[in-house]
């Protein structure tokens, strides 16, 4: 009894040092965590963090700006896709169809890069990639509209990705084929292949004497030794 008393004096200290203590309702430690909980959710939903407003939602790519990072990325395996250069900015002209070699040409592709990126850099951003384009547009599309024109142009380009080539396959000259045809060899060289064309190895590279007591030229070689090692089986003690 005399400890509940101690706490009841206590709290009426606590009340007389704060009056507006025994107003406020006091809360579970779950509906605090629920609360909480409910905020988060809110501003997650909202695109907003506690940290500062902003959108949490990831931003849309459009069909344009994803050609630009596969072409900005092709061939070099540091490259982040923010940034194109020249080489591949006449690359995906070529391969989309941008250059039809009359109103554009490589030149005028060259000519428009240099143009359009910082004097200091080599490379463009996908800003100054629009406003490449829209240069081509004009010049491609002369009978069209500036707006209409680089409509055209970015339909070339939506969606599509570097043309990587086959391998590429020897062509057979006469020259390498005369100096490789194995029956127009003379002297030494000719030795140093069959009937075929297949090489002799060693044998064409080197003399081997033969060892065997045979003449050279002799058909019936080995023969001796099958008559003399001839099974005797079936033969009469």
């Amino acid at each position: 009894m005399a400890d509940q008393k101690d706490n009841i004096d206590d709290f009426k200290v606590q009340t007389a040092k704060h009056p507006n203590m025994s107003s406020v309702s006091l809360r579970p430690h779950s509906e605090h965590s629920k609360d909480r909980m409910s905020k988060r959710l809110s501003t997650e939903s909202n695109g907003t963090s506690d940290g500062g407003m902003g959108s949490s939602t990831p931003v849309e790519i459009t069909a344009l700006e994803e050609s630009f990072r596969r072409f900005a990325i092709h061939g070099d395996t540091r490259a982040t896709g923010k940034e194109m250069h020249g080489k591949n900015w006449s690359k995906l002209c070529k391969d989309c169809g941008v250059i039809d070699g009359k109103n554009i040409t490589l030149t005028d592709v060259d000519i428009v890069f240099s143009k359009v990126k910082k004097k200091s850099c080599r490379t463009i951003t996908f800003e100054e990639f629009k406003v490449a384009l829209g240069e081509l547009a004009r010049k491609k599309y002369q009978e069209k509209t500036g707006e209409d024109a680089e409509a055209e142009v970015f339909k070339l380009i939506e969606g599509k990705a570097p043309v990587i080539a086959g391998v590429t396959r020897a062509v057979a000259s006469p020259t390498v084929s005369r100096l490789t045809d194995t029956t127009k060899f003379t002297g030494s060289h000719k030795e140093r292949f069959d009937e075929t064309g297949r090489g002799k190895g060693k044998a064409g590279r080197v003399d081997i004497v033969d060892t065997s007591g045979y003449v050279s030229g002799y058909k019936h070689r080995g023969t001796y030794e099958k008559k003399v090692n001839k099974p005797t089986e079936g033969r009469p003690m």
